[in-house]
């Protein structure tokens, strides 16, 4: 049965999760989702089962929200067996095939992923008669420092002169590792267009971590 998440009991679990980093018991880099829960489970609710997730290193959110399972999700990131992908991937890598959810840890290495499942989706769709293709949709998540890159610019272009079913969306925390929009680029303008959602909010947690020393 999925998970009905509400904006405290998104919260609880990366509290959940950053408790286990805390006493050590995950010894692997740890990205943690907060401040942008109400964002997300308004976008959420647009995406379809049958949709494809193309997610960052900060993906728990994400994952949950697609209809993934919190306690495998947990124990991934504890790196244990009965985890999404049996401890190998950790906090950073989740890759669930069934829910249609991938992830790159590549900054904007998600961009090209997502390019190429949207175009394969429009051949397939367009080699299927109307009523067996499926309007199914390709959502790639980046953070506003991804935005930076090549590989995000050449990704939309592609997308948006295909037609291709996919949306780019900027998560906007206006922080890339711990350098703000301005100190990277002082006046500049954000890059917008049709196949383009962006939403701001204010990260609660550091780029990776919980915000204070632990001892492993």
């Amino acid at each position: 049965m999925k998970t009905k998440w509400t904006v405290e009991s998104l919260i609880k679990f990366e509290e959940h999760i950053a408790g286990l980093f805390e006493e050590g018991r995950i010894n692997a880099p740890v990205h943690l989702c907060g401040g942008n829960e109400s964002d997300l489970l308004s976008l959420f609710a647009s995406i379809q089962p049958h949709d494809y997730i193309v997610s960052t290193h900060r993906n728990h959110y994400h994952y949950l929200l697609k209809g993934g399972d919190p306690d495998r999700l947990r124990d991934e990131i504890l790196g244990r067996t009965t985890g999404i992908c049996k401890g190998m991937g950790r906090s950073m890598h989740i890759f669930d095939p069934k829910l249609r959810f991938y992830t790159s840890a590549i900054v904007g290495g998600g961009c090209a992923i997502a390019v190429g499942i949207a175009l394969s989706l429009k051949k397939y769709k367009h080699s299927k008669t109307p009523k067996k293709a499926r309007n199914e949709h390709v959502w790639c998540f980046i953070g506003d420092g991804a935005e930076d890159s090549g590989h995000y610019v050449e990704a939309v272009r592609f997308g948006a002169s295909r037609s291709l079913p996919l949306t780019f969306v900027m998560e906007d925390n206006d922080m890339a590792v711990d350098s703000t929009t301005y100190d990277r680029w002082h006046n500049y303008q954000p890059i917008t267009g049709s196949n383009i959602l962006r939403y701001k909010y204010k990260r609660r947690y550091p780029h990776v971590g919980i915000g204070k020393h632990v001892s492993m």
